[in-house]
């Protein structure tokens, strides 16, 4: 067993993290996440498609025991109940990840406020629904709703100016995300090997622990973070292709057959995003080219542009194509770790394995080095 301080504050059992990957819910993922020792963490952004991409809310809701005429914050409750219900006999811990940018504020906050109204009324999810995770915008302005609610809150990086304003704004735990990282990823491309060790050095004193997202998927990546002084690990890509992983079987597929330099970064919704490389991520990307070249100029654009639009309308055909099985118009993130995932485990077979590599390596590592 591995604690640091990500085990100690969150009181799982292994120093790893679940990411709560979109645009799909992955309720019954979370789920097994939490239930396997990691802290899992439901995805939100699918509850803001309600009306532009029906077939992803329609999903959500599917999972989440509630019905498609109930609103936001009805369908949130019931998601949070069924997810306590499922994993507290284990002694779980789970949260929500919320996106905060500047383009989903107002949503974001019924999302926050719904999490912090569903723990007051039913003060026994205390022990297991613990954590608010904040991603993709300002922590700064999430203060005061967050910081005092009684939950855990950790907040997603892509820099160390990032993580400078996350110990201005309370943060209880920063996660630095490296541009390897799959689906939305920085303006400014710095990648984990640069970032984690960067960001763990500018908080030296701290106390606030660190943990290194963006290209791990094993053990090896694992111990390679804990060397780097990280508290532990978030894995999105890995994670998402396991039986478990609501995602549908064509993007599962997609990862596991991803080759050597099989992804490319071309526009998301709120900027750059990282995707698997198929026929329509191509396409999309020599389209970004054309008509959003900030995406590879490391300046946000604007996103209200009718070219802006045009290149998340053919991202959303193209995640709606996933869903469908339309295998050559689909589009699927990923990380560029997926060219490292061979297999769909279930969770708690690929979480035993994780952990027992990277103790073995850490246990280890006195051997790596000759003694003159």
């Amino acid at each position: 067993m591995i604690k640091t301080k990500l085990t100690e504050l969150l009181g799982i059992k292994h120093p790893i993290i679940q990411a709560g990957m979109g645009p799909f819910s992955n309720n019954n993922l979370c789920v097994a996440t939490t239930n396997a020792g990691t802290l899992g963490l439901l995805s939100t952004s699918g509850l803001f498609s309600k009306k532009e991409q029906p077939w992803i809310y329609n999903a959500f809701v599917e999972t989440s025991e509630a019905s498609p005429d109930d609103d936001m914050a009805t369908v949130l409750t019931s998601v949070l109940k069924r997810t306590h219900r499922l994993t507290k006999d284990k002694g779980g811990v789970f949260g929500i990840n919320v996106m905060v940018s500047a383009e989903l504020v107002d949503l974001s906050a019924i999302i926050i406020d719904t999490a912090i109204k569903v723990v007051k009324e039913n003060p026994e999810m205390k022990k297991t629904f613990k954590v608010i995770f904040t991603s993709a915008g300002d922590p700064v302005p999430w203060r005061d709703k967050i910081k005092n609610s009684g939950f855990i809150w950790l907040h997603v990086v892509p820099s160390v100016k990032g993580a400078v304003r996350c110990q201005k704004a309370g943060v209880d735990c920063i996660v630095a995300s490296g541009h390897e990282g799959g689906f939305h990823t920085a303006w400014e491309p710095v990648h984990s090997m640069t970032l984690l060790p960067a960001v763990v050095d500018a908080l030296a004193g701290s106390n606030i622990p660190v943990v290194g997202a963006g290209g791990f998927c094993d053990g090896k990546t694992l111990a390679a973070a804990i060397a780097l002084g990280a508290a532990g690990v978030q894995m999105g890509t890995r994670f998402l292709a396991t039986q478990e992983s609501d995602f549908h079987p064509l993007w599962k597929e997609q990862v596991v057959k991803t080759p050597d330099r099989g992804t490319l970064v071309a526009r998301g919704m709120v900027g750059p995003a990282r995707w698997l490389k198929t026929p329509s991520s191509l396409e999309h990307q020599k389209n970004t080219l054309l008509k959003s070249p900030s995406v590879f100029l490391d300046t946000p654009d604007e996103y209200s542009t009718a070219a802006t639009q045009e290149l998340i309308a053919y991202e959303r055909e193209g995640i709606k194509a996933v869903m469908t099985g339309q295998r050559e118009k689909a589009m699927m993130a990923g990380g560029e770790c997926a060219q490292r995932v061979n297999d769909l485990p279930k969770v708690q077979d690929l979480v035993d394995r994780i952990m027992k590599e990277a103790t073995d390596i850490l246990k280890n590592a006195p051997n790596y080095v000759i003694d003159s």
